[in-house]
């Protein structure tokens, strides 16, 4: 058996593009009928897994690891268009401000039903890389730049977060305001929702991926 190169980012990119368009014009019987997009998720997940493991050596996700592709320090989302929006692991109010600590690779489908066929098709309409440094809460980041560049002190900077309803506690929240007047974060993209776990939206992304750096359109 032919050793198989190992997967890059470059490649993990390219061979998106390809499963998408593949994957685009399959009736697959399976999806006949399935509504719950967690399910349409996985099974997504499942075959680009497959799609990939024939022709590349990686590491696969655990769920200590909590993403897909550790040694590239991506994750995989698949979503409707219909509501792009996804969850994932909450660590900590950092995320919201520095970013969820990798990059995410986002198929947007629409999906249709054939009752004539008794099949389901996922046709991507999007695939976007977004870097990891862009996977912070947007009005979050937008906002703290906008204090930074007005001259705002700690002070400031504890009240927004405290307005934001950011999810930490007093001490927690003065050492971030410390290091965000050290360290200002970059500009996310995400829309992200306070919960048990993160609910992340994805709207913005679709709207900017290829207009601004760290958000790649793969398709």
């Amino acid at each position: 058996m032919p050793k198989k190169n190992p997967l890059t980012i470059e490649l993990l990119c390219n061979e998106a593009r390809r499963f998408a368009k593949i994957q685009s014009r399959q009736d697959e019987p399976q999806l006949f009928g399935v509504t719950d997009g967690k399910a349409v998720g996985t099974y997504f997940e499942h075959n680009f897994r497959n799609h990939l493991k024939a022709k590349y050596s990686y590491q696969e996700g655990s769920s200590a690891r909590g993403i897909d592709f550790p040694q590239l320090n991506v994750d995989t989302k698949v979503t409707s268009i219909r509501q792009p929006q996804s969850s994932c692991p909450f660590k900590s109010a950092r995320q919201k401000i520095y970013g969820l600590g990798y990059s995410l690779l986002v198929f947007v489908y629409d999906k249709q039903d054939s009752p004539r066929k008794k099949t389901g098709r996922l046709t991507i309409l999007h695939s976007i890389f977004v870097e990891s440094s862009r996977t912070a809460d947007y009005q979050t980041t937008f906002g703290l730049k906008q204090i930074l560049q007005n001259n705002g002190n700690i002070d400031d900077i504890v009240a927004f977060m405290k307005d934001r309803f950011l999810p930490a506690d007093e001490i927690t929240t003065a050492k971030l305001a410390e290091e965000i007047m050290r360290k200002p974060p970059e500009i996310g993209y995400l829309t992200i929702s306070n919960a048990l776990q993160w609910r992340l939206q994805y709207r913005r992304i679709i709207e900017k991926a290829g207009h601004v750096s760290g958000l790649v359109k793969i398709l």
